[in-house]
């Protein structure tokens, strides 16, 4: 439009209109235009506001260390034979006869899991591959953020590099992404199409989980977190950057976007926030699944969508945890914190039946079929030695208040370059058109034919290739 405006003014002048005053105003109303197309239509936003979340008032009058310290996992012989002794003193219930994991986690395996927890874990030796990555943490609002922090090496000339923070959700951690930051980060692991692009990867420990501090006081939520992510980053010295998540971390990084969209350069998420419903959402439930063409629906989407009413009955059995830990978290966590077999057994439960619904049918929930035992024992210990299971749980309460369903506000919804990978086994799935009321700028959306929730966990190869093509296709915009 600008382009056709000033060559018609270019056209004029060459006509013999050089002295008249048609070309200035010409251009002047072309300039107002252009503005009012750029700036006109502000992007609202919510308000980052502040917090304290340290213990007791917040110091008057003095600053706050912003320094950023190296920080590394240690472990001890007293821990490790403290837990020995719990693990070899864990009192077991027998199944149900053919329950397998339709009443939670399988005690006949559970017996299997601790066994090799008690006498072929190597607890040092895990330490040693958590220390593998540069971790660091910093204080924001009063508590410690852990962080970690991963720089590409061995560029290649031309190569892009882009800061990506990527946010991990319960009852996983900042270990979620140790398979894919290799890829990520190394120039050597990317393909034609890609070559000039590689990642600075940052993976922020939630408050409450991993090494970061939990808060000290009541109200730390979803927001807070998101406010807490983007400090971070400033304190990094980046400006703008990507984001991606899944879990709680598509609801932080959503809040991310929402708060400062000039930083976010683009926002990747494997798993989908589906705003408040409507009639739109009614109709399409209605029709998608004879006419999915006519709301809008692809015949994949019609697939993973319907039947509808037993997803939904699917979706309940799984969500029991969520109830507990929305309401009364410290009452079911006072057993986690002190049993390490029943740590495992809630946490390890979810890698089972989210990864795939359909190993609620096997005698050991399928857990060894995408994962191997030390992985999953791993993301256990980060939660048994950092005594965070009930912080983590707290999470689902302060985020589960009135105002619950305004953040990410829908009314606002989220403008920034948006890809969305929708895995085939997810909790749930959002059909494009339904994302489009929260996502207003999708770039991609892909279905992925395997792979559940813990997507980067499960699935490093297949989320970080949508990852660049993503990234690939803002860039080129």
């Amino acid at each position: 439009m600008w382009q056709q405006l000033v060559e018609n003014v270019r056209s004029h002048c060459r006509d013999g209109w050089r002295g008249s005053v048609v070309a200035p105003v010409a251009v002047g109303a072309g300039g107002l235009l252009l503005y009012w197309l750029m700036y006109g239509k502000k992007v609202r936003t919510i308000e980052m506001g502040d917090g304290w979340w340290g213990p007791g008032p917040r110091p008057l009058h003095e600053e706050e260390d912003t320094s950023v310290r190296p920080f590394q996992i240690e472990t001890s012989e007293e821990e490790i034979q403290d837990l020995h002794y719990r693990l070899d003193n864990t009192r077991y219930t027998p199944p149900l006869e053919d329950a397998r994991f339709h009443y939670g986690f399988n005690s006949t395996y559970l017996r299997k899991v601790v066994s090799y927890w008690r006498n072929q874990f190597d607890w040092k030796e895990r330490v040693k591959i958590l220390n593998k990555f540069p971790q660091f943490k910093t204080t924001i609002e009063g508590i410690e953020i852990h962080f970690v922090h991963v720089k590409p090496t061995n560029l290649r000339h031309g190569q892009k590099v882009f800061p990506l923070m990527m946010v991990h959700g319960w009852p996983g951690s900042f270990y979620e992404f140790y398979k894919i930051i290799p890829i990520l980060t190394d120039p050597s692991a990317y393909g034609p199409l890609e070559d000039n692009i590689v990642f600075e990867v940052i993976c922020p420990s939630i408050p409450g989980y991993g090494f970061s501090e939990a808060s000290h006081k009541q109200g730390f939520n979803a927001r807070a977190a998101a406010r807490i992510f983007h400090k971070l980053m400033q304190r990094l010295g980046f400006q703008t950057y990507y984001l991606q998540g899944g879990d709680w971390g598509s609801f932080i990084t959503s809040l991310m976007a929402q708060m400062k969209p000039e930083s976010v350069k683009g926002l990747h998420l494997n798993f989908t926030l589906i705003s408040r419903g409507g009639l739109k959402m009614l109709l399409s439930l209605m029709l998608g699944g004879y006419l999915p063409w006519l709301v809008g629906f692809t015949r994949e989407d019609a697939r993973r969508v319907f039947p509808y009413f037993e997803n939904v009955y699917a979706l309940l059995r799984e969500s029991g945890y969520l109830h507990i830990q929305a309401t009364k978290p410290d009452t079911a966590g006072c057993g986690l914190n002190d049993s390490p077999v029943g740590m495992a057994a809630y946490i390890l439960e979810k890698f089972s039946t989210w990864t795939n619904p359909a190993f609620r049918d096997l005698e050991d929930g399928g857990l060894e079929r995408k994962y191997s035992l030390d992985d999953l024992l791993t993301n256990v210990m980060i939660y048994w030695v950092a005594r965070n299971i009930i912080p983590s749980m707290r999470f689902y309460k302060e985020n589960f208040s009135r105002d619950f369903h305004r953040y990410p506000d829908p009314k606002i919804g989220i403008h920034v370059p948006t890809g969305l990978a929708m895995f085939v086994n997810e909790l749930t799935h959002a059909p494009r058109v339904w994302a489009k009321q929260m996502y207003k700028n999708i770039v991609t959306y892909t279905y992925l034919d395997k792979g559940g929730h813990f997507a980067a966990f499960e699935e490093p190869d297949l989320l970080s290739n949508d990852i660049r093509q993503f990234v690939k296709k803002v860039e080129q915009r």
